[in-house]
């Protein structure tokens, strides 16, 4: 599918940021925030709709496909133009402006611009309900991906951890505190330092080349009955691409002595070459904008972990505003990062376009 080029003036991009961004789309209430997205492409002649589960589709040429999530995580800022506490550059504050509005509007009017296809998935903030759809649903692998992430205008993240999460479960009998023995919760808390020294590394790796082990919740205590002791421990790995999913777990389950493991989110790590069409047309974008580009991995976990494990074409995350800013109580993104992250999109996505 091939579409001429369309205008989009600056004061337009700038207007749906906001308006995106004064929309609240915390995860599982993105409809509204959608519905705007909806509305953009179809003043602009392009086909757009929600599918089941909420994404945005906005099918076009397929040499590009740039995607990025509708969803926020909670929490309300209120929503002004004011001057960045760094830069001191008008900025826009609000919930979501960086993580991930930014990223979303930016290639909502690269992709009207240059008529390339664009989605915008749903519940990225908690399992990828959105990109997970999109996939399952047999959509067409495209030529490349750009997953809409932040990076700074001039940067490009390549690489990303993939991430295991598990819940550990373990039952004692009940019985007085004087006793040796372990208890449950005893042999949950002895089961997680093991699993903690097994993957223990020198400080000078790099944290992106480490697996990173983290408990994110903890219940445990006597039984409603009186009968037994029970422990329940939620637990994520991050893991490099130096290691497979597969072999995190069975180096976690070799440390269990007491208690059982039911592992339920499997995402493997991803690391793009830096080679790749894609790659090399950020890179010559953001310096013809006046950048010097800077190739990033994120120790963190994305929708292109998720992408890149069906779709065996190149791909890169990229997105206007500061990744140390997502979720937090002062996100803002600077107006002027925005309008240039929007010309290195368009500028990209008409290379990629001029390569099909």
């Amino acid at each position: 599918m091939s579409r001429a080029a369309t205008a989009v003036a600056r004061q337009e991009a700038r207007d749906l940021l906001r308006t995106l961004v004064t929309t609240p789309s915390v995860s599982g209430n993105e409809r509204a925030c959608a519905d705007h997205l909806v509305a953009f492409f179809e003043r602009h002649d392009r086909e757009a709709w929600t599918d089941e589960v909420g994404n945005v589709r906005a099918p076009a040429d397929d040499s590009a496909l740039l995607t990025s999530h509708v969803d926020t995580v909670p929490g309300e800022i209120p929503v002004e133009i004011a001057p960045g506490e760094e830069s001191g550059e008008p900025s826009l504050w609000g919930r979501g402006s960086v993580d991930a509005k930014g990223p979303l509007a930016a290639m909502a009017v690269a992709a009207v611009r240059e008529g390339v296809s664009f989605v915008g998935v749903v519940e990225e903030e908690r399992e990828s309900a959105g990109a997970r759809h999109l996939i399952e649903s047999g959509r067409e692998e495209p030529d490349a991906v750009v997953n809409g992430e932040p990076s700074g205008w001039n940067g490009i993240t390549l690489g990303y951890r993939g991430l295991l999460s598990g819940t550990y479960v373990a039952t004692s009998e009940s019985g007085h505190s004087s006793r040796p023995e372990n208890n449950a919760i005893q042999d949950a808390f002895g089961w997680w330092g093991r699993v903690t020294d097994a993957f223990a590394e020198d400080e000078w790796t790099p944290v992106f080349e480490r697996v990173t082990p983290k408990p994110v919740g903890v219940e445990g205590g006597v039984s409603d009955d009186g009968l037994s002791v029970e422990a329940t421990m939620e637990v994520q790995f991050r893991v490099p691409p130096a290691y497979s999913v597969e072999e995190v777990r069975e180096r976690a389950d070799g440390e269990l002595n007491g208690g059982t493991v039911r592992w339920h989110d499997f995402v493997p790590p991803v690391m793009m070459s830096h080679r790749t069409e894609v790659a090399r047309a950020f890179r010559v974008a953001i310096r013809e904008h006046g950048g010097d580009p800077r190739l990033l991995r994120k120790t963190g976990t994305s929708d292109m972990n998720l992408f890149a494990r069906v779709w065996d074409c190149p791909m890169v995350t990229y997105g206007p505003g500061n990744s140390d800013l997502d979720h937090a109580p002062n996100e803002h993104l600077p107006l002027a990062e925005f309008d240039r992250s929007v010309e290195v999109l368009a500028a990209v996505a008409a290379t990629l376009r001029g390569g099909s």
